[in-house]
């Protein structure tokens, strides 16, 4: 059998026309091509999981003939081993940059986020009083925030702008600024990413990014999903898990948007991966989703399947095979 790099490069010379080395390349200099890519091992590993545990497993067509079913604004239709039902299943990752949004490398910052999302640690007791404990955890497992990292980090823009209309009198925000006052954005940003490496050798957070178009045919209100648009949904949280790793919801027993109750939120926190010594994942997350597929599946209610006659399966080849002769 011809071996996977000889395969790889004749698939690359075929459909890119290129060598392994520029292809290879092109993809470094590419981050929205990484992307594109991962999402595409994202979903074919998902597929392949749950066929392994004896579901059947369709692609949707994107491209539909006439106007997109309501429902079916997932990924895959899946049915369970010796069931006609059909079910839709959404394919989704977690926000890559959710630490350095919620500024999580400000000591004071992380408390308050942790202690506000106490319920989604493990090993927090809710019977006591929340912030100590989380502020002996950081005293323990990331103790330069307490001493070298103690000074309070803004970003370039804030910096600037705070600059313009500064205070009469001094303040602990003023005094940190006046620290960062005569740093170039690039140095600003190194302290930042310095910071962030330090405190997500031991934490990262799990949250989505549950973000969709509206229009007429979407029948949605808002920029997030219908409730109702997809059965099931799969997290996979590979961009802060060592290896690709899905967690699973309902999207009916998430809570709902504030703006209406058909809709989802855009972001949920689902939970922290912490890191022993050894840099061991320990993912703790909300009793809502469900590292366990089946689990998750047996919340879906049967008379929530979509109709057989309304489906649109993707009967498209994923990969080429390896002894396609044409140009593609």
């Amino acid at each position: 059998m011809t071996n996977i790099v000889e395969r790889l490069t004749t698939f690359i010379q075929k459909v890119f026309k290129t060598s392994l080395e520029i292809f290879l390349e092109a993809l470094k200099l590419s981050p929205n091509a990484q992307g594109y890519v991962l999402g595409s091992v994202t979903e074919l590993l998902l597929k392949k999981k749950l066929q392994g545990v004896g579901f059947e497993v369709n692609r949707i067509r994107e491209k539909w003939e006439g106007r997109k079913h309501p429902n079916h604004h997932g990924d895959f239709y899946i049915s369970a081993p010796k069931d006609s039902k059909w079910f839709v299943l959404e394919s989704k990752g977690v926000k890559s940059n959710s630490e350095k949004w919620h500024k999580l490398y400000n000591y004071e910052r992380l408390k308050r986020f942790m202690s506000s999302h106490s319920e989604k640690i493990n090993w927090i007791d809710q019977n006591e009083k929340i912030e100590p404990q989380v502020q002996a955890w950081i005293e323990k497992h990331l103790p330069k925030l307490s001493n070298e990292y103690s000074e309070y980090l803004y970003e370039f823009e804030e910096v600037q702008a705070y600059l313009e209309n500064p205070p009469k009198r001094e303040t602990a925000k003023s005094k940190a600024i006046a620290k960062l006052k005569g740093l170039a954005r690039n140095d600003i940003n190194r302290l930042i990413e310095e910071r962030l490496a330090y405190v997500m050798s031991k934490i990262k957070v799990l949250e989505t990014h549950f973000v969709s178009g509206t229009s007429e045919t979407s029948e949605r209100t808002q920029a997030t999903p219908r409730k109702d648009e997809f059965n099931l949904v799969a997290i996979d949280i590979v961009l802060r898990y060592p290896e690709h790793k899905f967690l699973f919801a309902n999207p009916k027993l998430l809570e709902s948007s504030g703006d209406d109750p058909n809709h989802l939120q855009q972001n949920y926190i689902i939970g922290f991966v912490f890191f022993d010594e050894d840099y061991n994942p320990i993912l703790s997350i909300t009793d809502e989703w469900f590292e366990n597929f089946q689990e998750a599946f047996d919340t879906v209610n049967p008379k929530h399947a979509v109709k057989e006659k309304d489906m649109q399966i993707d009967n498209r080849n994923i990969v080429l095979k390896d002894d396609i002769t044409e140009d593609v």
